[in-house]
């Protein structure tokens, strides 16, 4: 697995907990200049030493560590700034910017597990921190600092042959959440475990979206894309996309409007999908789409943070979806 889960940091303090070892989660909260991470990025710190993420290359980690276990052993939190201003004159950033870090003591095991528990059901959750507590927070604009936790990316891919699979083997390595389906009859989809064979190209599988899943077609044989597609737009997702020239999507395009799909899902259906252009191979069409996916999911689906999300091409809001204490 390659991608970054911020919930292992999380993971790390209640477990800690859990083994009467307290611990110190530290969280960005301002820049100035450059910076390798972005605001609301964290790393989570022991008192044995374990630790989990990272602010730099390993420029400044040994000092957050440091710092944290000091900290620890003066009972309170407080605000540091590494790098530009900062009071420690022998840690500088590569970047040669400045960073505020804020720790925060011995956090809520029972706060983190909760924030744990909704992005696990694929419901976000804002965590509230200060110098001195971690708390959970029912909307964004309360007092403290706000970082937002989103539900991890979630594909779900329909298609067959080789740009399947090989989307699918990547996505699984880069460490996203997968569900594939293919056509019962494809020999290729047979020979990976975990695609789901249909038998039907009208009846979509059992699932349902939300903001944080994207719909990837992969399909060559369009028949089956005119059942399927518009049931993948009646779902809720940041990203629904399928393979395929301009010329192809035009004609897509056209026969999803004569059944009757409305022209405002028809919108959010991307066509010629992926980032490198006229793509031929497999792997290399795998690549490209996977990283627009991704590109897609960080800039909005994704909340970085209250503050500082990227607009992307999606038009609902992912923060209306934190859901209520209940």
């Amino acid at each position: 697995m390659i991608a970054h889960d911020d919930r292992s940091i999380l993971r790390l303090l209640v477990d800690g907990a859990r083994q009467g070892v307290d611990g110190v989660l530290v969280t960005l909260t301002g820049i100035e200049g450059a910076s390798s991470r972005g605001i609301g990025a964290q790393m989570a710190v022991l008192a044995d030493g374990r630790s989990a993420g990272s602010f730099s290359g390993g420029c400044i980690e040994a000092a957050v560590i440091a710092e944290a276990l000091l900290v620890l052993e003066q009972g309170h939190g407080r605000t540091v700034r590494y790098g530009i201003g900062s009071p420690y004159l022998d840690i500088r950033l590569p970047c040669g910017g400045g960073i505020d870090l804020l720790f925060t003591p011995r956090p809520d095991p029972a706060v983190l597990a909760r924030i744990l528990a909704r992005t696990e059901g694929r419901k976000a959750a804002v965590l509230r921190l200060n110098e001195g507590t971690a708390a959970l927070a029912d909307t964004p604009g309360a007092y403290g600092f706000q970082r937002a936790y989103a539900p991890p990316l979630r594909l779900v891919a329909l298609g067959h042959g080789e740009d399947l699979t090989a989307l699918v083997r990547l996505s699984r390595a880069f460490g996203l959440a997968v569900e594939a389906y293919a056509p019962a009859t494809d020999r290729h989809a047979a020979t990976e475990p975990g695609i789901v064979p249909m038998k039907s190209r009208t009846a979509l599988p059992d699932l349902v979206g939300d903001p944080w899943t994207a719909f990837v077609f992969v399909f060559h044989d369009h028949e089956w894309e005119e059942g399927l597609i518009p049931l993948a737009l009646a779902q809720d997702g940041f990203y629904h996309g399928a393979v395929g020239s301009a010329r192809t999507h035009r004609a897509r395009l056209a026969g999803l409007r004569t059944i009757g799909v409305p022209q405002t899902r028809l919108d959010i259906l991307r066509g010629g999908i992926g980032i490198i252009p006229a793509t031929r191979d497999p792997a290399t069409l795998a690549l490209s789409i996977l990283s627009e996916v991704v590109q897609d999911y960080q800039a909005c689906a994704g909340m970085p943070g209250w503050s500082g999300r990227v607009p992307g091409r999606i038009t609902h809001d992912p923060a209306s979806h934190v859901p209520s204490r209940n």
